[in-house]
């Protein structure tokens, strides 16, 4: 079974506008070391697809210098390997797209000139580690034109823009919709898709002909035209929908139990762009404690529950607790940062008080001084 993987770099970046601003939000950094990408990115190879295209849109600059030709993924290859695929579609006179439809539209021709026999499809919002060669065989075995892999979870107000399924006992879909906000546990779909490539060049075929111009309103909701088979992962699993979110689930990499779940699944691990980077360097002064602290950092001051990028240097008499602090950030003597997400290369000054909470951090954007 030969698998084209397509990645998209930008959905659902409105949700969290702080991060977006300047990034996509593939590249959105996470975990000390690693960008949002490289989850779904390493999912797929690791489920044996090794030919990648990623769709990119807006400030995909970082994105690019990121994965470069894919070789830390594996996929620096002469056949296949990985794709960045221009923002532009041929709907609106060639100008950027507006919408998932349009996005794969637009690259009609490389899903065309590929000869995969199935197409995963995968946006980079979600935070797991994933083995698709099952889904893909339930795809296969069930003759499905498109199965949808969804998790069992308690949702509430957070999840009312995502789709949920209802499905048979052989697991077909007989329902799919978008959450109304209420609550309760659902099947949440998690924007991974598996489509039998022959089915998608038929729609975008036929899409100007017969309407289509939303995969969720005209795809996936219509399981009388389309065989749409449901799949459940298990697991941990993470939807990062809004700066809380980002937060919320970035603190529950301090949990050891999680970070086992999450980079050491079955052998399966998360890959990530390598940086030769000199170790941490811990002065006397310094205290540390349920921290995840990047190389390269120089740490003289207070780290408590928090996570530090590559880079960061936390000057003797800083307190850092319950924050995330990303790349190359400075704190300087006499300050304190609580519940606190500090963007890339971003400087706190001496004695200031910063404070947010776990349900509303304070942001402070990329390279800011405070």
């Amino acid at each position: 079974m030969k698998t084209l993987g397509i990645i998209f770099s930008n959905i659902h970046e409105r949700d969290i506008p702080e991060l977006t601003k300047v990034r996509t939000l593939a590249s959105v950094p996470y975990g000390g070391r690693y960008r949002l990408i490289d989850f779904v990115l390493s999912n797929m190879v690791n489920s044996g697809i090794t030919n990648i295209g990623i769709i990119a849109k807006y400030n995909y600059q970082s994105l690019m210098d990121h994965v470069q030709s894919g070789k830390s993924w594996g996929l620096a290859r002469k056949n296949g390997g990985l794709t960045i695929l221009p923002p532009f579609n041929d709907v609106s006179g060639g100008g950027v797209f507006n919408n998932r439809f349009e996005a794969i539209k637009s690259v009609g021709g490389f899903i065309r000139h590929n000869e995969a026999d199935y197409v995963v499809m995968a946006d980079c919002d979600i935070v797991c580690n994933l083995d698709l060669a099952p889904a893909i065989a339930a795809h296969e075995k069930n003759h499905a034109d498109i199965t949808m892999i969804y998790r069992k979870k308690n949702v509430d107000s957070s999840d009312k823009y995502r789709m949920v399924i209802e499905t048979d006992d052989s697991g077909k879909v007989i329902r799919s919709s978008m959450n109304d906000g209420s609550s309760g546990e659902k099947k949440v779909y998690t924007d991974f898709m598996i489509i039998t490539r022959r089915t998608l060049l038929y729609i975008i075929d036929h899409s100007d002909q017969w309407g289509i111009n939303s995969f969720s309103r005209d795809i996936l909701s219509n399981i009388r035209e389309y065989n749409i088979y449901g799949y459940e992962m298990d697991g941990y699993y993470a939807a990062v929908n809004s700066l809380n979110d980002y937060y919320k689930h970035s603190m529950e990499l301090l949990n050891p139990e999680v970070v086992r779940e999450l980079f050491y699944k079955g052998g399966a691990e998360i890959y990530t762009k390598v940086r030769d980077s000199a170790p941490a360097k811990f002065t006397d002064t310094s205290f540390v404690r349920d921290s995840m602290i990047a190389d390269g950092c120089i740490i003289e001051g207070e780290v408590e529950n928090s996570i530090i990028f590559r880079g960061c240097h936390i000057a003797k008499g800083a307190k850092v607790t319950n924050s995330i602090i990303m790349q190359d950030a400075r704190i300087d003597a006499g300050s304190t940062l609580n519940c606190v997400i500090m963007d890339k290369a971003a400087h706190v000054l001496e004695n200031r008080l910063l404070s947010g909470h776990p349900t509303h951090p304070y942001y402070i954007e990329k390279e800011a001084e405070i």
